[in-house]
C-alpha cells in the first residue's frame, strides 16, 4: 500500500488533487479513476474525490488486484435460445471504454461466445457482481429493449444494507443522472415505475447492525439501488459513493433475472457469510 502524509502546501486540497503525493507524474484522470475505484483512504477511510484533505492527514493507496483477477471470473452461466446469461465478477467493467484499453466484458465476448456476435444488454456498476445479459441475434437484442420498456423484465438484486431495514419499501424518487458522477436522489415520485426500486428486508445480522435485502427494478438508471438505498438511509456495505466509506467490496449482486420466454438466469452470491 502506498502512502504519504498530506504537507502544508496542499492543506485544503481536494482529494483529487492531493493523490499526486502517492501517484506522482499522474493526471488528473488517472487520479480521478483511483478514487472511483474506491482505493484511496485518508486516515483509513475512504472519502469523495472532492473532499478537502488536512495538513498532517495519512492519504493511502491500497494495493489494486491484478487485471487479470476480475477477469479470471467472467464465464457463460448459461444458454437459454438467443440469449446467454454472464457472469461479471466485482471488479470488471461491464462495457468496453471508448478511448481505453480496459478490461472488460464486452471485450471478453468473443472469447466466451466465439462466433455469436453476442451483444451486451445491461450493464452492472464495475463494482457490482452478477448477471449481465447478451442476445445472440438483433432480433434478441430488440426484442429484450420492447420487454424492459413494457415492464416485462424483472432484475432481482441481493444487498447488504447497513442499519436494520424491519418492512417492504418502495422507493418511488426519480433520478437525476446526467452528467454527474453520482446519481442525485430528487424529492419528487418518478412517473414510470419502471424506475422504482421495492426492497424487502431478507435477514437482519444483529451483531453487525446490517441487513441482508432482496431490491427488485425492472429496468433500472445508473446508481438506481445505491442511490436509492442510500436516500432511506440504508446504504450498502461498502459503498465508496453513497455509504458510510469503510473498506471492502460493494455488497451488490444481481442474482436473478427473468422476462416472458425465458424461465429465468440465476446465480447465487460469493458474500452471505
Amino acid at each position: 500500500m502506498e502512502a504519504a502524509i498530506v504537507p502544508d502546501d496542499l492543506h485544503g486540497a481536494r482529494l483529487d488533487q492531493a493523490l499526486v503525493l502517492v501517484l506522482p507524474g499522474s493526471s488528473l484522470r488517472e487520479r480521478r479513476r483511483a478514487w472511483e475505484q474506491g482505493v484511496v483512504l485518508v486516515d483509513g477511510r475512504a472519502r469523495a474525490k472532492g473532499f478537502c484533505v488536512t495538513a498532517g492527514q495519512r492519504i493511502e493507496l491500497r494495493q489494486r488486484e491484478s487485471a487479470e483477477s476480475p477477469v479470471a471470473g467472467a464465464r457463460v452461466l448459461e444458454t437459454q435460445g438467443d440469449y446467454a446469461a454472464l457472469f461479471k465478477p466485482a471488479g470488471l467493467h461491464s462495457a468496453a471504454i471508448a478511448g481505453r484499453d480496459n478490461p472488460s466484458l464486452e471485450r471478453l465476448l468473443p472469447e466466451l461466445l466465439p462466433g455469436k456476435n453476442a451483444v451486451l444488454l445491461n450493464r452492472l456498476d464495475q463494482l457490482t457482481s452478477g448477471i449481465v445479459l447478451a442476445a445472440l441475434t438483433p432480433e434478441a437484442a430488440a426484442r429484450y429493449y420492447e420487454l424492459e420498456d413494457a415492464g416485462q423484465v424483472t432484475k432481482e438484486y441481493a444487498a447488504r444494507v447497513h442499519g436494520c431495514l424491519e418492512w417492504p419499501v418502495t422507493v418511488k424518487n426519480a433520478l437525476h443522472t446526467d452528467n454527474t458522477k453520482t446519481t442525485k436522489v430528487l424529492p419528487q415520485e418518478d412517473e414510470s415505475p419502471l424506475r422504482w426500486t421495492r426492497v424487502e428486508p431478507v435477514d437482519y445480522l444483529a451483531d453487525q447492525d446490517q441487513t441482508l435485502v432482496k431490491a427488485v427494478i425492472h429496468k433500472g438508471a445508473r446508481h438506481q439501488i445505491r442511490a436509492h438505498l442510500a436516500h432511506i438511509l440504508h446504504p450498502i456495505v461498502g459503498d465508496p459513493l453513497y455509504g458510510e466509506g469503510e473498506e471492502g467490496r460493494l455488497h451488490l449482486h444481481h442474482g436473478r433475472l427473468e422476462f416472458p420466454g425465458l424461465s429465468h438466469f440465476e446465480v447465487l452470491l460469493d458474500w452471505l457469510d
